[in-house]
């Protein structure tokens, strides 16, 4: 009797020890983890309590042994332990339902977005003249110049691509498709110079290769934690055997017949994985050999046609493939961004090597996957159920202006265009279309903000489709895609201090200088004159 009540108090001891919240700090984990550990306190507790059963069961079975020799005294002993076993779980598990709804996070981190006196986006001056001046800026500047830059930047790359098109072989190089426009500039939200088109050219193997992805959602996908979003992409039509005839992977020559096919017969040619941009040893497709690829291609593609143009052309460096930069007499700059990718078959989803500067790139072999044109596809969703002249994009330019602003003056930082953008996505599907109207400008404005604070301060900022129920039919995402867990943009913040850090610190002197950089670069709209010095200063 005694050994099994002793054998009851280790357990509830042990339940005791390992629960977090008796020592704190060792036992910090990031929110994103939350789920992970509830759910092994929950099989913990499941454990203790299964230990539980059986002892009642083996202190039932020696008392019906010795019931003539246990005393009443004893009963009333197992009674008085079983209730103080029973309030003690009780309590751990109010306390753990009450740690779960609470945010786990270092002291130092809470103090960063906590300081008394900061100011916040509910707190900070806003001019709504001020705000108004800005957005008819931004009008003005988006329907006076943007169009005729994206119908240069678009007859461009088609002539740019007809004369890569040409430099690659047909029967042993890579088939490039037509481009795609995404981002800011075909989104039509882009308000700082210099202007920068990023477009994505979707390409394939040649015939009878074809590519197999594995994407970090799927079940048997053994991807690390840190890689969601990610995929790799396999090269699948290699033969096996090394038999047959040499004639499809040796170079005859035009004088030259094989034996065993004729001359009007068709023979496949063979390639090596590395041919087919392949890292060495596999048949997964490298993001290094696909932009070194590109990039001499496009370069000689570019050699073909510069005798056309009036205007000078400089690439940027191989870790930035298909960056490049126009120059034309008048000193005026185009930035293009010409981004090799791979199209997830029967979607509009792509694999990206590298991202433009406001993105993180993953490393090889594991491919970025990119939904910006289902993201297009939502802002002209909503654009058709926005009030008219709605002030959403309004919002957009004038958070990305201060970002680009504050980042002048104080160095980059973990926050990027593409957050800011993630956080009006997340708002467009959280709120009524009728409060968007342009008299709402301020409020929805700060709301951006207000978001984004939230999320710096939880280290959490959710993808704005992938696992998200609200992303409405008609934008047509893929299942897969809609049915994955939710990603959070945020999470290397927890595993970087000081960039964390450094990037509240930005958000609040963003917050700080707001009011001060909205004026100083809007002056108030009187003539012609003055517009275009505005156009000159943003």
């Amino acid at each position: 009797m005694q050994g099994a009540i002793a054998r009851v108090c280790m357990v509830v001891t042990a339940a005791i020890l390992n629960h977090p919240l008796l020592f704190p700090q060792e036992n910090t984990t990031p929110p994103e983890q939350e789920d992970e550990v509830i759910a092994r306190m929950r099989e913990h507790q499941e454990r203790l309590e299964m230990e539980q059963a059986r002892l009642e069961n083996e202190l039932s079975q020696l008392d019906s042994k010795q019931e003539e020799q246990s005393s009443s005294e004893e009963g009333y002993s197992w009674y008085l332990w079983s209730t103080v076993s029973f309030v003690i779980f009780f309590t751990i598990e109010m306390c753990r339902v009450n740690l779960s709804d609470a945010e786990i996070r270092p002291v130092e981190d809470e103090d960063l977005l906590s300081e008394s006196g900061a100011i916040t986006p509910r707190t900070m001056v806003l001019d709504k003249v001020v705000l108004s001046n800005f957005c008819d800026k931004s009008n003005y500047t988006s329907s006076h110049e943007n169009w005729r830059v994206r119908e240069f930047v678009e007859g461009f790359t088609d002539d740019l691509l007809e004369s890569l098109r040409s430099v690659c072989d047909g029967e042993a190089d890579m088939e490039v498709g037509d481009f795609v426009g995404i981002g800011s500039m075909f989104e039509s939200w882009k308000v700082c110079k210099p202007l920068t088109c990023d477009l994505i050219v979707p390409f394939s193997p040649p015939d009878p290769y074809s590519f197999q992805f594995d994407l970090w959602c799927s079940p048997s996908c053994d991807m690390p934690p840190d890689m969601q979003g990610c995929g790799k992409i396999k090269v699948d039509g290699f033969r096996e055997d090394k038999e047959g005839c040499l004639c499809g992977s040796a170079n005859l020559g035009e004088d030259m017949l094989c034996l065993l096919h004729g001359g009007e017969d068709t023979v496949q040619v063979e390639h090596s994985p590395e041919e087919l941009l392949c890292s060495r040893n596999s048949h997964l497709l490298t993001k290094d050999q696909v932009m070194k690829w590109f990039q001499i291609t496009l370069t000689k593609a570019w050699g073909r046609i510069s005798h056309k143009y009036d205007f000078e052309v400089t690439f940027g460096h191989l870790d930035a493939a298909g960056a490049l930069k126009i120059r034309f007499r008048s000193w005026k700059v185009i930035v293009m961004n010409i981004i090799p990718v791979v199209q997830l078959e029967g979607t509009d989803a792509y694999f990206v090597p590298h991202f433009p500067s406001d993105y993180v790139s993953s490393p090889d072999p594991y491919w970025t996957l990119s939904l910006a044109v289902y993201e297009r596809g939502l802002l002209k969703h909503f654009a058709k159920r926005l009030p008219q002249n709605s002030c959403h994009l309004h919002c957009l330019q004038i958070v990305t202006f201060l970002h680009r602003k504050q980042t002048v003056l104080t160095g980059k930082s973990a926050l990027t265009n593409y957050h800011l953008k993630t956080a009006l996505l997340h708002l467009l599907l959280s709120k009524r279309p009728s409060v968007w109207g342009i008299e709402d400008t301020e409020q929805r404005l700060r709301d951006v903000l207000s978001f984004l604070q939230r999320s710096l301060h939880e280290k959490r900022l959710h993808h704005a489709l992938i696992g998200n129920s609200q992303v409405p039919e008609e934008v047509q995402l893929p299942e897969v895609i809609r049915k994955a867990e939710p990603i959070n943009l945020f999470r290397s913040l927890f595993l970087q201090r000081e960039l964390y850090a450094a990037t509240v610190r930005h958000f609040k002197e963003m917050l700080r200088n707001a009011p001060v950089l909205i004026q100083e670069f809007t002056p108030p709209l009187t003539n012609g004159g003055l517009h275009h010095r505005l156009q000159e200063n943003v």
